[in-house]
């Protein structure tokens, strides 16, 4: 059996609210103990900062945005405020000389394009690494992409763990965006996006 570790994730959604910490111990498959959680709310200023940046980026080119020198310096400055934000996410939300044996970190997402294999999530992951002392996983959209899936939705994988033998069964799930799991009965699994959830509740 997997040995189990300490593991604690990180999530900002497209509501951009703030981060949503979770503290774990898993084997990354099945098991799950849930320890405790918490949420830091963005400070107003950061929010109106990433709010201009993804208004903004919608007219800036694929090519510009993958690579960090040819950024635009609103968008550097976001990158380098979100990395901050975290850090003081983490270290608010840990106990002294309880640091996970792995961080889990999504950043802020930028922009999507799945139809060109591309999404940018911002926020620098070595330095929250050097910064709590954990290993770090990271780019888990880019990752998915490269291996041939479009970036979303990242929670089926999720909802698989907490359902263990319990299918066929179905999960909705509400973020800023709505996607759906489906779980077969022979470990088949289905996802996709519904279209747009809290994202509409918060701007309206």
């Amino acid at each position: 059996m997997t040995r189990a570790v300490t593991a604690l994730g990180l999530m900002s959604g497209t509501s951009l609210d703030g981060i949503d910490l979770a503290l774990l111990k898993t084997d990354g498959a099945a098991e799950i103990d849930f320890m405790r959680d918490g949420f830091v709310a963005y400070a107003p200023e950061l929010r109106a900062l990433l709010r201009g940046v993804l208004d903004a980026a919608a007219d800036w080119p694929t090519a510009q945005l993958k690579n960090p020198d040819d950024w635009p310096s609103q968008l550097k400055e976001a990158a380098a405020a979100v990395t901050q934000a975290h850090i003081a996410a983490v270290e608010g939300f840990l106990e002294p000389d309880s640091a996970p044996a792995l961080i889990g970190f999504h950043g802020q997402t930028i922009s999507h394009r799945p139809a060109e294999g591309f999404t940018l999530q911002i926020g620098d992951g070595q330095a929250l690494a050097a910064a709590t002392g954990s290993d770090l996983v990271g780019q888990f959209r880019l990752n998915d992409m490269r291996h041939g899936g479009q970036g979303a939705p990242l929670a089926p994988l999720f909802h698989a763990a907490l359902a263990g033998e319990a299918r066929p069964q179905a999960v909705l799930n509400l973020g800023g965006v709505g996607n759906i799991t489906w779980l077969g009965a022979d470990d088949a699994m289905l996802a996709f996006d519904t279209g747009p959830a809290n994202a509409l509740i918060d701007d309206w």
